[in-house]
């Protein structure tokens, strides 16, 4: 939450394609086996920061992850997730939430930090922001006044000169939130964790302060403090706005600090082609990421700034400034991965490469999408293998999904009927049962 811009399918039943239905299901089981297993469990175990770096970098280019901010009140940190959930039949593959502010939100912290572990414990991944009262306040304060307001260059100066009053108030401020992020340590859960956040922004107390002795060193104090307490299960996220003055880099830290870089949209709907270069030169190959973004990435920024590693919808705006189809089109879309199709690497290991190739069934015939269709309710059908497009298909370890790669549409039972010969098509994902095509386990 910055500035005035944020307030504080399924598949119809009736496409009758006219080719075989069922056997798709065994050409699909021939192709896992043949081309390898994954386990079917979509809970995480516990994980280390280092797995979530690792499936970042594996990921970028080749997907990006949904996500879904939840603000105030900490009473209900699920609200807006939930909200997904209605609209899509997905939760986001990364959940938002933030260690607050306001004095019942602040007692209530303990509620976040619950529906955290919770949402690991799903199959998504874990983010915190920290929209933290200034340190010449008490430890909750109100937005207008409190964290939204300035302090002096002086007080500032104070903050970032080791042993000053303010930096020794500001110390005692991070020490608030070590018994949360040590819970999630102890229950293995890695947290994307951005504090200080829009630091080239004026609206908050630690913003607009470029230069290596302004919001970069406060964000370096930071991270050593918190290190310091043996919090290694975060993933340092630093965060600037979209704000057209640029100069993002005279706020970067350093690479030894940063593990993510990320943007929040703002000033306009999607990050422009310079924005997005922007972020890469600064991150030089680490991930990046769109950290806030008040509409849903859409076809042309999915398909053209690959680079994202994901994306999160800022709590009230997932409703109030997209419809229902723009939401459905964001997490049906072939590159995004909600809740469920996030799969983190093995310890030390990364994930294994999507594979393409033809999938074969009895009497050797090929799956086949009739005609090179690519628009929903194209048929799946046997035929001769001739090793053209319509006959390659793609499995993806990491989500364990099968398409196609010429529409990135899934193989799909009309109708979910589970009769015997249903007839079978594709369609665009949408995550239901119909869709699901689990491998063997041995």
């Amino acid at each position: 939450m910055s500035t005035p811009r944020r307030r504080h399918r399924t598949s119809p039943s009736a496409v009758p394609p006219a080719a075989l239905g069922a056997r798709l299901l065994a050409f699909a089981v021939v192709a896992l086996l043949v081309w390898g297993t994954t386990p079917n469990a979509h809970a995480f175990p516990g994980g280390s920061r280092q797995q979530v770096l690792d499936y970042l970098r594996a990921l970028t280019g080749s997907g990006i992850v949904s996500g879904q901010h939840n603000k105030e009140p900490a009473a209900g940190p699920g609200q807006y997730t939930q909200q997904v959930k209605d609209v899509t039949g997905q939760y986001p593959g990364l959940w938002g939430g933030d260690l607050m502010f306001r004095a019942e939100d602040v007692a209530n912290r303990q509620r976040v930090v619950d529906q955290a572990k919770t949402e690991w414990a799903n199959g998504s991944l874990v983010t915190l922001t920290w929209h933290v009262c200034p340190p010449t306040t008490g430890s909750s304060c109100e937005f207008d006044g409190g964290v939204k307001s300035r302090i002096t260059d002086a007080q500032f100066a104070q903050v970032v000169t080791a042993g000053t009053a303010l930096n020794t108030a500001w110390k005692r401020r991070l020490d608030e939130a070590v018994p949360y992020l040590q819970q999630l340590k102890a229950a293995g859960v890695p947290v994307l964790f951005r504090p200080l956040h829009e630091m080239n922004e004026t609206w908050n107390w630690w913003g607009h302060r470029p230069g290596p002795d302004g919001g970069a060193r406060l964000y370096r104090i930071t991270r050593d403090h918190l290190a310091a307490k043996g919090l290694d299960n975060l993933v340092w996220v630093w965060n600037v706005q979209d704000n057209p003055e640029g100069r993002w880099a005279d706020y970067y830290p350093g690479d030894a600090y940063v593990d993510v870089v990320s943007l929040d949209v703002w000033y306009k709907n999607h990050p422009s082609a310079s924005d997005y270069r922007q972020m890469q030169d600064i991150a030089r190959g680490k991930p990046i990421a769109l950290a806030e973004m008040g509409k849903v990435p859409d076809s042309a920024l999915l398909g053209s700034q690959t680079r994202w590693a994901y994306f999160m919808i800022w709590s009230e705006q997932l409703r109030g400034n997209n419809t229902n189809a723009e939401i459905q089109a964001a997490y049906f879309h072939p590159r995004v991965l909600n809740q469920g199709e996030v799969r983190l690497p093995a310890a030390g290991g990364t994930s294994p490469a999507p594979r393409t190739g033809p999938i074969t069934g009895p009497a050797g015939k090929c799956a086949d999408v009739a005609g090179c269709g690519t628009a929903d309710g194209a048929p799946v059908r046997p035929w001769s293998c001739n090793g053209g497009g319509a006959q390659q298909w793609r499995y993806d370890t990491s989500t364990r999904s099968l398409r196609d790669p010429q529409s990135g549409r899934c193989p799909d039972v009309t109708g979910h009927d589970p009769a015997d010969r249903t007839r079978s098509q594709v369609w665009n994902r949408t995550g239901n049962a119909n869709q699901r095509w689990t491998p063997p386990t041995t």
